[in-house]
């Protein structure tokens, strides 16, 4: 089959640059990234398209309508709640797939009221106070009825702080403190309204709303998830990934606290273990069966701020050190053969040049890395490493202060330790 074009709006929120990690390696998908924001997606889509109007702007729609024919996108994948309850209704317009479930059930998960009202009369939700003022017994929780994240979620704990809050926030939704324990329940939904999967994952530490440590559990604990998953699923008309979140109440049992028609950031934990809900999502869209096959491992997964470093400067030709460089007490440095390999990839020129005490040959034999380099120099004791460097368009990465002050000079060109490549 041919490669499915796929844009990734906005690519640059914690579930676009999930999308992109788990669709970059597939020869299924071409990804194409979209933003109204200079963001992170700009630094890992290959195919970024920027400054996208808002989503709320006059001239968004027809904007849209202009990158989904010059790129030719046949399928729109929105990584933000809004957008798909903007995005999903014009998919006609579009005439281009917007892999989401239906314009109802992202409307019912846009709203925590309108989800609580549904679901109610079938499973655990909190109580949902009309106003602060009703509120008898303090703590509650606050949030925001339309909204994503943490943002003006907060815990109140007097009235007069919970008036203060809605008034800053708006239409508020003020239910009942749950003490306990909070999850995040991983979803999957076909084609023909099957749930094929639900794996939950404990929220046991978050930043700005977003899951950064969690565990996956036994097959034996998840019963409990499962079954409200299957509630869920019976009740809402899903269609690919989508998660829900619960935490236990005062007497240990689960309480619904939202439901979300979309893959959540933190899924790459089932990722890891089998489960691509964005590559399932997108061949159950495009009318495939699919099955899920998930490893027995458990897994952990820990978070935290990555870093993306885009230099600003031309270059065609790089020079590296071997010792206590691309090799480090003993140890081949994985980072940065894979940033070799990136060079490799650009069409640049990779040259390795060293004074290694052994035969160089040998050593590379050693650490299978024979065949990486366009050109090995091996120096002898007393050589400079600046002699040997050519053109005006290379890098230097050596750990020798020495080494890289003296390329410097002489060459004006940039140099780095081992440390500062990414």
């Amino acid at each position: 089959m041919n490669k499915i074009k796929v844009l990734v709006f906005p690519c640059g929120s914690e579930v676009g640059l999930e999308i992109h990690r788990s669709l970059k390696h597939s020869r299924h998908v071409e990804l194409f990234g979209a933003s109204s924001v200079n963001d992170h997606g700009k630094f890992v889509y290959e195919n970024y398209i920027g400054n996208v109007p808002n989503i709320n702007d006059v001239d968004f729609v027809e904007h849209f309508k202009k990158i989904i024919s010059d790129n030719k996108i046949e399928a729109i994948y929105p990584a933000m709640d809004i957008a798909i309850s903007f995005l999903k209704p014009l998919e006609q317009e579009f005439n281009c797939k917007v892999i989401a479930s239906s314009v109802e059930t992202s409307r019912i998960c846009s709203s925590k009221k309108l989800t609580y009202t549904l679901l109610n009369s079938v499973m655990n939700v909190p109580r949902v106070y009309d106003n602060i003022i009703d509120v008898e017994n303090f703590p509650v929780f606050i949030k925001p009825n339309v909204g994503y994240g943490s943002r003006g979620a907060k815990v109140i704990k007097t009235l007069n702080e919970g008036i203060s809050h809605i008034e800053e926030w708006g239409d508020c939704i003020i239910s009942d403190y749950l003490p306990g324990e909070e999850y995040t329940v991983d979803c999957f939904t076909n084609k023909k309204g099957e749930l094929m999967f639900s794996g939950p994952r404990p929220r046991r530490r978050t930043r700005t709303g977003i899951s950064v440590n969690t565990i996956s559990l036994d097959v034996t604990e998840r019963f409990e998830f499962e079954e409200i998953a299957r509630t869920i699923n019976s009740k809402m008309e899903f269609r690919g990934a989508w998660f829900y979140q619960v935490k236990r109440d005062i007497n240990n049992k689960l309480s619904l606290l939202e439901v979300a028609s979309r893959m959540g950031g933190s899924s790459l934990l089932y990722r890891y273990k089998g489960v691509n809900f964005a590559l399932l999502s997108i061949f159950d869209s495009f009318d495939f069966d699919v099955s899920i096959v998930e490893n027995k491992a458990s897994i952990e997964i820990d978070r935290a701020l990555g870093v993306v470093v885009n230099m600003d400067y031309d270059f065609d030709k790089v020079y590296v050190d071997f010792d206590d460089c691309l090799i480090i007490e003993g140890k081949v440095n994985t980072s940065l053969v894979a940033k070799l390999y990136q060079y490799i990839n650009e069409g640049k020129k990779v040259t390795l040049i060293t004074r290694h005490a052994f035969d160089i040959n040998e050593s590379l034999k050693k650490y299978r890395l024979s065949t990486l380099f366009d050109e090995v120099i091996h120096l002898d004791r007393k050589d400079k490493k600046s002699k040997y460097i050519k053109g005006n368009k290379s890098i230097f990465i050596d750990d020798s202060h020495v080494e890289r002050f003296d390329v410097s000079e002489v060459h004006d060109i940039p140099v780095f330790a081992p440390d500062m490549i990414n």
